[in-house]
């Protein structure tokens, strides 16, 4: 199409045929239209346009021009001036050009959109020289894109730690026309190396054949680095930086197979700190901290690179020693020399010194010992926590034996570990089916009068008969048994006071329970006590809990709590075992006490030692003083009972009055009074 205009109103002169089929208008019509009835643009615009043309300052424009139909199409209009006839007129050349600029918009638009794409994009030849390359490609690389032209990505970001395999095995993927997805290790133009994922994709031509790749490329660093980081949290001590008690297992696991298949013997070390704790507690758990990172790389200094060490937790270690001799003697020999190695070293001063800037600066001397339990093992004929049992069991012998020790697993010691497993299986047993009892012992005052009783366990075996409490109890207290064992203690004492309360001869009973100290310990232990008390109905002030000094000691501010809270809702307390522990009156001025027991040992040569008299008086005194109860346990002839008497103890427990006795005997006493409490009746209960 080809229009003559007029330079300064911007009429059409003139239209070729080609113009009206263009436009949808006649060539007789055109010649009365102006530009501004075909040209898009606002007619300052296009006046303006006009005026560049006739100062020659452009000739080549691209507009949006309206055909007759409403259509609207993208021309580029070639522009000249001429003179017709004296009249300044412009010749316009039009070409259509609107599938041209759609392309050319589509294009740039996927050019704009990749270069914005967060991830690295490149294209290159299927021979592997770049083609193009986008904005975030030269943010991740360093490399601007004219450096890339032409270059291909090995020559420029190859880091050297993939081999000739890897970059085989990606061409041969992408050259069958297969896309590639994987990761690497690639150096940027810098030097320094980063994580990559990678997509490589081909694209085919029109006949299908592979042209070119397009790689998509993402920095993975940070998620690589955050893996890493969650692997060592999960395998190895934040602290001391040994693999943790999760790796060990696994590779004692695959030692076990390896020693298997080659009969060579390994080695597995339990290795505890001696009195630990009382660095903690003198300097802090930052100075203990200290110590455990220079055990550790002691530790590490006495192995071989093939073995390893662990920490357990708190100052615990495991060495396993692997490829040792075939012959179990000399594995055994081994096993003792690089045990000892560890001993010695360990045993050597410390030097700890605090890096935080509120210290003074001081190095503090430390002196700290070993105790080491070993097992030596070949085969797969043993589990691995039957190796970690029988290992701990030495450790613990070692210290046993005095500390600073080796010790080597003794099969004796499994015959003892599984009796106390068959005693535990029982003593579960024994709680779901019955076996339990409560048995009761009076107290009595000065004038043998029965005022209360305590509440003892006993276990009635259905073979082996009645268990001494010492047989079980502590390893109720070990295995956590005793936390439903002290709930059904206090569950049937209190149903027994229940009994007691409805009869007029025995409502004035109060009854003591012993509490362990893991039921104390229980952050519900108080709301515990008073749902038992409030279910089975009876006066809280019958009731009287038995307390070890060290149970209350321990955390005295938490057990003050819970003791002022028994006492407010009217529970009695009553500290036992008073003068063999390590309490002090101001201890004893801060509990909520309603009763002080003189321990058995103090009475028991009450007449004959002095200082055991006097130790006696002496707590007397202070209960009198500090207005608490005092009763003394373990009397168990009529000189010790008459000495307590003149001493001014008020309350009397032993068995000079009576054992302890199953509930239909001991009420039997109860009805038949303070007669049957004399030395005779209390004779026949001895033996």
């Amino acid at each position: 199409p080809m229009l003559l205009i007029d330079s300064v109103s911007g009429s059409i002169v003139d239209a070729n045929l080609a113009a009206s089929e263009f436009y949808g208008y006649t060539v007789e019509r055109m010649r009365q239209m102006n530009m501004s009835q075909i040209n898009t643009l606002p007619p300052g615009k296009i006046a303006e346009e006009r005026d560049r043309v006739l100062r020659g300052e452009c000739k080549h424009f691209v507009f949006p021009h309206r055909r007759a139909d409403g259509e609207l199409r993208i021309v580029e209009v070639h522009s000249s001036p001429v003179v017709v006839e004296g009249e300044s007129l412009l010749f316009s050349i039009v070409h259509d050009i609107t599938e041209r600029h759609a392309a050319e918009a589509k294009l740039h638009l996927r050019d704009a959109a990749l270069n914005a794409a967060a991830n690295a994009i490149i294209i290159t030849s299927t021979s592997g020289e770049i083609l193009w390359a986008n904005e975030a490609f030269t943010a991740l690389t360093g490399y601007a894109s004219g450096e890339t032209l032409g270059h291909k990505p090995k020559d420029l970001l190859r880091s050297g730690l993939q081999g000739q395999l890897f970059y085989k095995t990606l061409w041969q993927t992408v050259l069958d026309g297969h896309t590639w997805h994987g990761e690497l290790v690639n150096r940027r133009k810098d030097g320094s190396l980063y994580n990559e994922e990678m997509t490589i994709t081909p694209l085919r031509d029109e006949s299908g054949k592979v042209a070119y790749f397009i790689a998509v490329k993402q920095d993975i660093s940070e998620r690589k680095s955050a893996e890493a980081q969650m692997h060592d949290l999960a395998f190895y001590d934040p602290l001391t930086h040994l693999p943790n008690r999760r790796l060990l297992l696994d590779r004692l696991d695959k030692a076990l197979a390896a020693s298997s298949r080659s009969r060579t013997h390994g080695a597995l070390m339990f290795l505890d700190l001696d009195h630990f704790k009382k660095l903690n507690d003198v300097h802090g758990h930052d100075v203990g901290d200290l110590l455990l990172v220079e055990v550790a790389q002691r530790i590490t200094a006495c192995i071989r690179e093939e073995d390893s060490a662990a920490r357990f937790g708190g100052d615990e270690f495991v060495i396993m020693l692997e490829d040792l001799s075939q012959n179990v003697q000399e594995a055994a020999r081994q096993a003792e020399t690089v045990a000892e190695k560890i001993r010695v070293v360990l045993a050597q001063p410390y030097r700890l010194k605090r890096t935080s800037a509120s210290d003074n600066g001081d190095v503090i001397e430390h002196h700290c010992t070993s105790s080491i339990g070993v097992t030596v093992f070949c085969d797969r004929d043993n589990s691995v926590d039957e190796l970690l049992r029988w290992t701990d069991m030495a450790m613990y012998q070692a210290k046993t034996a005095g500390r600073n020790l080796i010790r080597f697993f003794d099969p004796d010691m499994q015959a003892d570990i599984e009796a106390r497993v068959a005693m535990e299986d029982e003593l579960r047993a024994a709680l779901e089916t019955g076996q339990l009892r409560l048995y009761y012992q009076v107290q009595v005052d000065n004038s043998r009068h029965a005022q209360s009783a305590e509440a003892l366990l006993r276990w009635v075996h259905p073979r082996r008969g009645l268990i001494p409490p010492m047989q079980f109890i502590p390893l109720a207290e070990e295995t956590g048994l005793i936390l439903p064992i002290g709930q059904w203690v206090l569950d049937t004492a209190c149903a027994q006071l229940a009994k007691w309360q409805a009869s007029p001869e025995t409502r004035h009973l109060t009854l003591a329970v012993n509490v362990s100290a893991k039921q104390f310990r229980q952050a519900d232990f108080v709301e515990q006590v008073t749902a038992t008390v409030k279910r089975h109905g009876i006066n809280p002030l019958l009731l009287k809990l038995e307390l070890t000094e060290s149970t209350v000691l321990e955390n005295a501010d938490d057990a003050i709590a819970k003791m002022s809270a028994l006492k407010e809702y009217g529970v009695k307390l009553s500290l036992d075992d008073f003068g063999t522990g390590y309490s002090s009156l101001s201890h004893l001025k801060r509990l909520p006490l309603d009763q002080i027991k003189i321990d058995q040992s103090f009475v028991r040569d009450v007449t004959t030692d002095n200082g055991d008299a006097v130790m006696v008086m002496t707590m007397v005194d202070l209960g009198m003083n500090f207005e608490v109860e005092v009763i003394a346990e373990g009397v168990e002839t009529e000189e010790q009972f008459k000495a307590l008497q003149r001493y001014g103890c008020a309350s009397l427990q032993g068995y000079l009055f009576s054992k302890p006795l199953p509930i239909d005997q001991f009420e039997e006493l109860l009805y038949q009074g303070p007669r049957r409490m004399d030395d005779n009746f209390a004779g026949s209960f001895r033996g």
